[in-house]
């Protein structure tokens, strides 16, 4: 069979079911050991989710933990937004306005041995934390990571990227200012950053001169952000996942489903999902070729095999 046949067999297949009951899963995490690590943002937890679908909560996290990565000590590194207030509506959930007991954002880090929870980042300098989103580490160690910022009735933050240590001494804004910025990820030679914005639908490219350095030859933006070729239609984009031979892997809202598009302007793929909410993906099982998506609103966590093995993460797969 031809890679293009396998391609059109996977993308057509149905989803399998791991697990449902989840309260807003995101930030899957594909573990070694076969289970699954994310977080369920209403719910306020980092879980645990075995082969056989059943779950176990790691740590009570409080806010909304929304992005979570594995970083150096096998610490479990996570995004928390502040919370959200919830709308019930026909059987799904839905994240509105910021809570009512929201105050701030921040980043923190998980113990997976005994769930415990340590603050590192409230603030970047005098810039405080608004949604913190989603995080990726490079090879040296450090993480990017996307502030979402918060929506309120007649007004919203004004967000963008930060890049921090893991160890909680040094945190910079490297990227500003962004439309809600949501999913990131790395290119595999750590020469680009990925980037979604949520409500215009555009994935940008940013080079890269080091760790934390923006190369800023210009393209699109001045900083030297270059937008990606997109898709037509109305939808969002929300985290993201790169695959082994480039491709970015981005979880589509409004749609429901995943559109892969490449930093080299191949035309984009889409796999569609049972759910409008779809949220997030990450690869895991043999060659990292199966792919595990949070279908947030229904609860649910599913998996299907993928036409390309995704790319491995530091601190995770390398």
């Amino acid at each position: 069979m031809s890679a293009a046949d396998k391609k059109g067999l996977f993308m057509n297949e149905t989803p399998t079911l791991v697990t449902t009951g989840l309260r807003f899963p995101e930030g899957p995490i594909a573990m070694p050991d076969g289970s699954i690590i994310l977080v369920e943002i209403e719910r306020a937890t980092l879980t645990r989710v075995l082969p056989d679908g059943s779950t176990d909560v790691i740590a009570v996290i409080g806010g909304g933990p929304n992005g979570a990565a594995i970083g150096p000590g096998g610490y479990c590194y996570i995004c928390n937004n502040g919370g959200f207030d919830w709308i019930e509506r026909n059987g799904r959930t839905f994240p509105g306005d910021q809570a009512e007991d929201y105050h701030g954002g921040r980043i923190e880090r998980v113990n997976l041995e005994t769930g415990d929870v340590e603050t590192l980042y409230t603030h970047a300098g005098d810039i405080p934390l608004c949604g913190p989103n989603d995080l990726v580490f490079d090879r040296s160690g450090g993480f990017w990571f996307t502030d979402h910022g918060k929506n309120r009735p007649r007004d919203r933050d004004r967000t963008g990227v930060f890049y921090a240590q893991a160890d909680g001494s040094n945190i910079e804004e490297i990227i500003f200012p962004l439309e809600a910025p949501n999913g990131i990820g790395l290119s595999h030679d750590e020469s680009e950053l990925y980037v979604a914005e949520t409500p215009t639908g555009r994935l940008w490219a940013f080079p890269l001169a080091g760790p934390g350095i923006l190369n800023q030859v210009r393209a699109d933006r001045p900083d030297g952000g270059r937008l990606l070729q997109g898709r037509n239609g109305y939808f969002m984009f929300d985290s993201l996942a790169v695959d082994a031979e480039g491709g970015i892997c981005v979880a589509t809202l409004i749609e429901g489903g995943i559109t892969t598009l490449s930093p080299h302007n191949k035309a984009p793929s889409f796999v569609p999902m049972p759910d409008r909410l779809t949220t997030n993906i990450c690869f895991g099982g043999d060659d990292l070729r199966t792919a595990f998506i949070t279908l947030s609103s229904t609860g649910q966590l599913v998996s299907l095999p993928w036409d390309t093995p995704g790319l491995p993460l530091n601190y995770l797969n390398t």
